[in-house]
Order: C-alpha cells, then sequence, then structure tokens
C-alpha cells in the first residue's frame, strides 16, 4: 500500500474533517469553516491544505502558512494529524516534509507546530528536529449534565448584549479582539492590525455565532467578549474571552463566559470546548471556575530552517 501526500481539494472537505476529529476530538471543525478558511486565506498567509492518501483514502491532514499577522517575520506553521488508526505507515513524515519545503520557498525561517503531549508524538518529532516549547490545554465542560455558575444582574452602568447587537458595525469588536489577543500569551504573538482581513477570517467565518457570543459594555464602551463557535449540531466552543486592559480585574471576562454558556446550553449545545495556554493562570482560573477540565495537552515545537 503507497502513502501519498497531494494539495487538499474540496472534495476533500468530509474527509478532511473525520480524520482531524479522530485525532483531535476537542476541536470545532466543519467542513464548511476547512473550505472558507482555505478560500478567505489572507495573501500573505501563503495557505495551504495537504491531504496524505493511501489506496485512495485520506488518512492525514496538515494546515500550512506563514503567521502573517505576527510582528516577528519568517515564522512558518504546520499542524499535522493522522488518523489514529494510521499511524506508522509514513503519511506524518511525508507531511511534514512537504509542508517544510513548501514553507522553506515562501520565506519562512522557522516552523512551528503543535504536537500532542504523548511521548510518541513528542518523540515523533524530536525525531525531525523540533524542540518543545510552551503547552497549552484543551478543556471540555458538559454543559447537557454540568451545572453552570447561575447568571447574576450585570452591576450599574454595565450592560450584557450579543455580538448580533453589532451587525452594522463590528468594529468596536474589533478593537476590543485585537487587544486581547496582542496580550496572550505565545511564542508567535499576533497584532490584528487589518479589520478588513478581521471581517473576512473571523466575524463572517462559518460556525462564528453571533447570537452566542457575548459582549459586556461598561457606561456603552466594549469592555470584555466571549467569542463562540459551534458546529451546528452539539458542540460549542469559545474562539476567545477577553477583557480589554481598562477594564480587567472587575469579574467581566466571567460575566461575558457565563451569559455565553447559558446561551448556549439554552440552544441546544451538549459539549463546550476552549483551550488555553499553559501559562495564562488567569484564564485557566476562571475556567476552572466554571467547571471546565483539562482533556488534553499539546506542546508547541519549533525548527529552524535556516
Amino acid at each position: 500500500m503507497t502513502v501519498m501526500v497531494r494539495d487538499f481539494r474540496p472534495t476533500d472537505a468530509e474527509a478532511w474533517v473525520r480524520v482531524r476529529r479522530a485525532a483531535l476530538p476537542y476541536m470545532v471543525t466543519t467542513p464548511g469553516q476547512v473550505l472558507y478558511d482555505l478560500a478567505c486565506a489572507h495573501p500573505r498567509r501563503r495557505y495551504r491544505l495537504l491531504v496524505a492518501e493511501e489506496d485512495g483514502e485520506v488518512t492525514g491532514t496538515a494546515q500550512v502558512g506563514l503567521s502573517h499577522d505576527s510582528p516577528v517575520p519568517g515564522q512558518g506553521f504546520c499542524n499535522v494529524y493522522t488518523d489514529p488508526e494510521r499511524l506508522g505507515r509514513g503519511a506524518g513524515s511525508l507531511l511534514v516534509a512537504t509542508a517544510e519545503e513548501y514553507l522553506a520557498g515562501a520565506g519562512a525561517r522557522s516552523v512551528h507546530t503543535w504536537v500532542p503531549d504523548e511521548p510518541a508524538d513528542r518523540a515523533f518529532a524530536g525525531k525531525r528536529g523540533y524542540e518543545p516549547r510552551r503547552p497549552a490545554h484543551f478543556l471540555h465542560l458538559d454543559l447537557a449534565g454540568g451545572t453552570l455558575p447561575p447568571l447574576r444582574d450585570a452591576p450599574p452602568g454595565v450592560e450584557l448584549r450579543s455580538a448580533a447587537d453589532f451587525a452594522d458595525d463590528p468594529r468596536p469588536l474589533f478593537e476590543a479582539d485585537a487587544e486581547a489577543t496582542a496580550d496572550e500569551p505565545s511564542d508567535t504573538p499576533a497584532e490584528l492590525t487589518d479589520y478588513d482581513d478581521w471581517l473576512a477570517t473571523t466575524w463572517h467565518r462559518p460556525g462564528f455565532d453571533h447570537a452566542l457570543t457575548s459582549v459586556v459594555l461598561v457606561d456603552g464602551e466594549v469592555a470584555a467578549f466571549s467569542a463562540a463557535t459551534t458546529d451546528g449540531l452539539t458542540r460549542y466552543g469559545t474562539a476567545m474571552t477577553g477583557t480589554r486592559r481598562a477594564f480587567r480585574g472587575r469579574g467581566l471576562a466571567k460575566l461575558a463566559k457565563n451569559d455565553s454558556l447559558h446561551r448556549a446550553r439554552a440552544a441546544g449545545y451538549t459539549d463546550a470546548y476552549t483551550g488555553n495556554d499553559a501559562g495564562n493562570g488567569p484564564m485557566l482560573a476562571v475556567n476552572t471556575w466554571f467547571g471546565y477540565t483539562v482533556c488534553a495537552t499539546e506542546v508547541r515545537h519549533v525548527r529552524a530552517l535556516v
């Protein structure tokens, strides 16, 4: 049986999601999101999807590109996932080699990748010259059977809204997202400066749920938010929860996230997922308060190309 690597085709979307969910069941992923992300990627991102195929069946996937929104140039990314039932057949090695060759040609000086915190996965990365950096956790909350903190009234001057209320002008949410993203712990820091790109890749992205995204206003100004993504079925994910610097330390992130979680449960979603950098103590504390538990850990790895 021969394994080959080729570019993703639109007809691969269902198979792509099947492999990704098998390898990483903690992410909210749909075929529509995969197709949209590829079609709407910023040109400077040099975004490319690869698949490994064995006897006509997709057995591995890779997302490849440049971190175009980082202030540090030349940072590439390559996230490879193989069907757990098809490990050890060469798909992962071929995907990594193909991705590295592409990134080197695109001007990348280093490649960053997320690696499951399992001995075999870390050994796979280390054998190929990747060095571990910072860990991050996937967390799960049982929305159907668990107990959420009760909703409480907003303090004076504070108002809860949804992202749907900003349909005519989402720029205040962009500005809040940009500020929160700039302060997020990361080996590849990002700067959100392109409003049109944010509209395309966040605001209009399939799965970004405007009705379930909660926004906290303080005296009419966006102060905090909890952005929601869904698969339209049972899975709800928190894409980002953030508070603008001037409003931190007032419990507004909890207020936003609790409102969003209650909205999600009322809408019929049964499982909530989120992710946290292991060093982001304040957000981990918030998620623990809600009852989230760590269900998996990945470790960012990096390899220098030049």
